[in-house]
């Protein structure tokens, strides 16, 4: 049977999608390596269907209701809710694909959009909507992912809560449906708008490109297959689509590795790098933040004495965090008046941030734009500026309200109060946080309106006019911890805080879930004196050390309380890591172990260096060890053939030995943690033969 195909290339994959014979719609007909589409397509089918249309079968790329009524539609539209479209053409260039389906009757313009990442292997999709008359779109997703499977469907996800963020997770799915997704105006806490599906050792992933609510559907269907849909939620319920007008989902980015969940980390590794453009390669610097240690009892003297301490330990940013603006004693007030407490700062906030840069620290300030304190003369001035319902009362979180960041006169206001910042003292670095989800979500007079859609729309354009006006400012990204992390955020911004759990045991284990999704690049993470929440299993100050700097480094702890020694191995770990950033940064990174194995840590590959970072995750007293026998940690991707040389002890390893016996390790209560950095040899590894 003849096809008409579409093949899209990236560096390493073929993603083929072909018209269907069988009706108006395109289907997937191979994604895999590159030359997968060469023979029979594994999503093939007997095209015989009982009691379901053949649409309902079909590994199809998008289908509105009414083509596809009973297993589950991408598009809801219209009066009659269906849709019942023909193929109006494709466009294709190098990179691109746009397929075209038209419904004369609703007046509706479906255009299927491809587009892949040079340098990555992953593929973006998205639809575009356009219709001659107004039409409202109750379900309007951004794909449909189909991926043949054999046996149980292999789904890894990131779920979790506040201070739990990222916990990698494991289902098989036989049979049925499996859903995540958001209902909070951002990604959330709870799950992270991320899945893989595994087949073998191959490895399919998604990520979606959204700030607000979002859903991603998994559902295992007979025959072989799963099929994942994915896309916003509009808080309406529906969206109106206005004549004329062009509407485009977020976008959906689509990954495969033959490597297995820890090659499919570093495709979205890679993706991200590439998100980051030419801001990749600032040197990011290592962090103090203020907050652990003075909380809201925030001052000119006490900063200065923490920001003393953290320069001599090496720190390069000190960052003041909440409190240090009017009204801000405690979480009750302050919020929307963003000017610095003269109380706090007597001798001006201008003054204050010269003598922290005369210490040889850049400076930073934490904002929270999106939240209003009931008590704030900001709220007393625009009481029509938070979400409210006429008519209901408006429930307080976190003592706070939301702006309603839609509304292009909040979005005014929070352009003029950052650029007023930005522009009177000398900030470099700048940490975003959002710590209040809508609730009654309302704007009483303005009609109809996609208020998920336009909130979304105001805090990206804020961030892209961070990103213009004051190109060389740091911004990190942060909601309450990790509830705020995606591509559109990520694009935008310098780091993200994962969570606020920087307990050792703990921040591991999101760290592992973490890394899966997102690059080290992105990830901030502190060392501080937190106990653990979850898991309470003390852990030395190097293990601590190890595990923030698999990232990008900070400190949070009380540095006065340090004791001497303390400060002195800090600022030994601090130099160690300066010596490896660009290694973390700009390196392929590969996640050796688990958690849950007695040992586990992350390999960083670079050029010529190879730097390990290894944890002890198990008991500390040579238990469940052999006495004498260290732990090892098994290598991967170096060159067997090759030796590496180990720049702290001289001693040499083998390729082929660090890959088959791994890196040893004696673990003690004393000697936890290890950062390990091997340069490779150029000289080829030639082995001894015995002579008989």
């Amino acid at each position: 049977m003849t096809y008409t195909r579409w093949t899209l290339r990236t560096e390493h994959t073929s993603y083929t999608v072909r018209l269907s014979p069988d009706g108006p719609w395109a289907e997937l007909d191979a994604w895999g390596p590159l030359g997968v589409e060469d023979g029979p397509s594994a999503l093939d089918w007997s095209h015989r269907t009982h009691f379901i249309t053949p649409a309902d079968a079909a590994p199809a790329e998008y289908l509105p209701y009414g083509l596809r009524p009973f297993t589950g539609s991408e598009l809801i539209a219209g009066d009659e809710r269906g849709v019942w479209w023909e193929f109006d053409g494709a466009e294709q260039t190098e990179g691109t694909l746009r397929l075209a389906f038209t419904d004369e009757r609703t007046g509706l313009r479906t255009v299927l959009c491809y587009e892949t990442v040079p340098g990555t292997d992953v593929i973006l999709r998205w639809t575009e909507f356009t219709a001659d008359r107004e039409l409202r779109l109750e379900r309007l997703d951004s794909a449909a992912v189909n991926i043949a499977v054999t046996g149980p469907a292999r789904l890894t996800y990131l779920c979790g809560q506040w201070s739990q963020e990222f916990q990698l997770t494991h289902l098989d799915l036989e049979r049925g449906t499996f859903g995540i997704g958001s209902l909070q105006g951002t990604p959330g806490h709870a799950y992270a708008p991320w899945l893989a599906v595994r087949s073998g050792d191959a490895a399919y992933g998604i990520a979606l490109e959204w700030s607000g609510n979002w859903h991603i559907t998994a559902e295992a269907e007979p025959g072989g297959a799963v099929r994942i849909r994915a896309g916003r939620v509009p808080h309406e319920g529906a969206v109106l689509l206005a004549a004329g007008e062009t509407l485009a989902t977020p976008r959906l980015a689509c990954a495969f590795s033959a490597d297995g969940l820890d090659g499919l980390s570093r495709v979205w590794h890679r993706y991200e790098r590439r998100l980051t453009g030419d801001r990749l390669h600032r040197t990011r610097k290592v962090l103090y933040n203020s907050w652990e240690a003075t909380g809201f009892d925030v001052d000119a003297a006490g900063q200065l004495e923490l920001a003393r301490t953290a320069a001599d330990i090496g720190a390069e940013l000190f960052v003041v965090d909440d409190g240090w603006f009017t009204g801000r004693a405690d979480d009750t007030g302050g919020l929307g008046d963003w000017y610095p407490d003269p109380a706090a700062f007597p001798d001006g906030f201008d003054r204050f941030v010269a003598d922290v840069r005369a210490l040889g620290l850049d400076f930073g300030l934490w904002v929270e734009p999106e939240a209003v304190s009931p008590g704030s003369r900001l709220h007393a001035e625009h009481p029509e500026w938070v979400y409210r319902v006429e008519g209901r009362p408006s429930r307080l979180v976190r003592n706070q309200l939301l702006l309603d960041l839609g509304r292009a006169d909040v979005q005014e206001f929070v352009l003029a109060t950052l650029d007023r910042l930005l522009g009177t003292y000398d900030i470099g670095y700048l940490k975003w946080d959002m710590n209040r989800p809508p609730t009654e979500r309302g704007r009483p007079g303005a009609g109809p309106a996609d208020l998920d859609a336009e909130h979304v729309a105001g805090y990206l354009r804020v961030l892209d006019h961070l990103r213009t006006a004051h190109p060389d400012v740091t911004v990190e990204g942060c909601a309450g911890g990790g509830g705020r992390i995606e591509h559109a955020t990520i694009a935008r911004t310098d780091v993200v805080w994962p969570s606020d759990n920087t307990a050792p045991m703990d921040r591991l284990r999101i760290q592992h879930g973490f890394l899966h999704a997102h690059a080290p690049h992105v990830m901030s993470s502190w060392v501080t004196d937190a106990p653990g929440i979850l898991d309470p299993r003390p852990r030395s100050l190097a293990f601590r050390f190890v595990n923030a700097l698999c990232g990008v480094l900070g400190i949070g702890a009380d540095l006065r309380a340090w004791t001497p020694g303390q400060r002195a191995e800090a600022a030994r770990w601090i130099a160690r890591y300066k010596e490896v950033r660009d290694v973390v940064h700009l390196g392929e990174a590969r996640l050796l172990g688990t958690p849950d194995d007695t040992s586990c840590g992350v390999q960083y590959d670079h050029g010529d260096r190879t730097v390990v970072a290894a944890l002890s995750t198990g008991r500390l007293d040579g238990a469940p060890l052999l006495t004498g026998r260290p732990d090892r940690l098994r290598l991967r991707g170096l060159d067997p053939a090759a030796r590496y040389r180990d720049t702290a002890s001289g001693a040499e390893y083998g390729g082929a030995h660090l890959l088959h016996h791994g890196l040893p390790f004696a673990w003690s209560a004393d000697h936890d943690a290890d950062l390990v950095v091997l340069t490779r040899r150029q000289d080829a590894y030639v082995s001894s033969k015995l002579t008989l």
